[in-house]
């Protein structure tokens, strides 16, 4: 029985090391295969994408809206003034569309070493809405809003969407700008003023050399909410001014007074006052002009400034008959504020 015994366990034994061995060798032939299973649950669709071209029909539909805007453009002092080579430095935050774009972005420092703008563009489309940033008609909104800050002052002051506008259109910084009863200011070049752009400093009445009693601004800037835009974009001839030339002349020299009879509704007296307004600025200037003159500030025939050392006053006053001459608008921007200036920089080097 014991034997018995011995013989099955080693033959069970035996068994179970064959099946050991036939697990380690390699697996035969695949079978066929089996049948396929149930598809499972569709996912749920997405959302419609919108059409490719619906997004830009929202701007180049077919009214030409557009093209008209274009033409206004092309036809503006942005376009054809050529300024847009100065694209260096302080220059190219306004001389160029990429310069001020890269200055409101941070991307451009005009203080660098060597800041210049390549292959600069004039102002344009791009200078002044964030076109093609969302295809959306959020691309027209404007990339400068608020009040600006004003240069040679602490001020500042909202134009409205004409902030857009002011933030170039204002005096550069002078360094040695005169002070009211401050020291003797030394002029070392030609060009001791504002710069060419001073609008926004009439407009507003705020960083020029405000000298003497009795100024205040008109209800040009009281009233007027969003300032340059409500006159230079205004109405005007097709192409020739108004809209985006922003002119305020026609090519036959006509006025552009669209933006002026909702409150100057007489027209002839209106045409009347703005041709009185221009002879009285013209002979201040002419004034202040033979002033800064015998001061030796400026030379007879030239409105440069000569280099030397001069009063608070007279420098100060050569910044104001800049200031003003470079505005052009002869006083139509503040008429209140201009005519007053003019005056107290007169007085104040006599």
């Amino acid at each position: 029985m014991k034997v018995l015994n011995r013989i099955s366990w080693m033959l069970g034994l035996m068994l179970v090391a064959s099946m050991t061995f036939m697990s380690c060798t390699k697996e035969g032939p695949a079978g066929l295969p089996g049948t396929d299973g149930k598809d499972g649950k569709d996912g749920e669709d997405g959302i419609n994408g919108q059409d490719g071209t619906a997004t830009c029909i929202t701007c180049h539909d077919n009214t030409q809206t557009l093209s008209a805007r274009t033409m206004q453009w092309e036809a503006s002092t942005h376009a054809t003034g050529g300024n847009y080579n100065r694209n260096t430095g302080e220059c190219a935050t306004c001389h160029t569309s990429q310069g001020y774009r890269g200055l409101l972005a941070g991307t451009y420092d005009p203080a660098a070493t060597g800041a210049i703008v390549n292959n600069p563009n004039p102002p344009n489309c791009y200078t002044c809405h964030k076109i093609h940033e969302s295809y959306t008609p959020g691309d027209l909104e404007l990339t400068f809003s608020g009040a600006v800050d004003l240069n040679n002052t602490t001020e500042s002051f909202d134009f409205g969407i004409s902030s857009q506008c002011a933030s170039c259109h204002q005096g550069r910084v002078v360094s040695n700008f005169a002070q009211i009863g401050g020291p003797d200011v030394t002029v070392t070049n030609t060009r001791y003023h504002v710069h060419y752009g001073s609008q926004s400093n009439i407009i507003s009445g705020k960083g020029l050399f405000n000298i003497g009693e009795g100024l205040s601004n008109s209800l040009h800037t009281t009233m007027i909410t969003d300032q340059c835009i409500s006159c230079h974009m205004t109405g005007g001839t097709a192409g020739q001014s108004g809209g985006h030339t922003f002119k305020m002349r026609n090519l036959s020299n006509g006025l552009n007074t669209a933006g002026c009879v909702s409150c100057h509704t007489d027209a002839a007296a209106l045409t009347a006052d703005i041709a009185a307004l221009k002879t009285q600025v013209t002979d201040l200037l002419t004034e202040l002009k033979s002033k800064l003159d015998a001061k030796g500030i400026t030379a007879p025939g030239s409105d440069n400034s000569v280099a030397g050392t001069y009063p608070a006053n007279v420098a100060g006053a050569m910044i104001n008959y800049k200031a003003v001459l470079y505005d052009g608008s002869y006083g139509v921007h503040n008429p209140t504020y201009t005519v007053k200036l003019l005056q107290n920089s007169i007085a104040a080097i006599e």
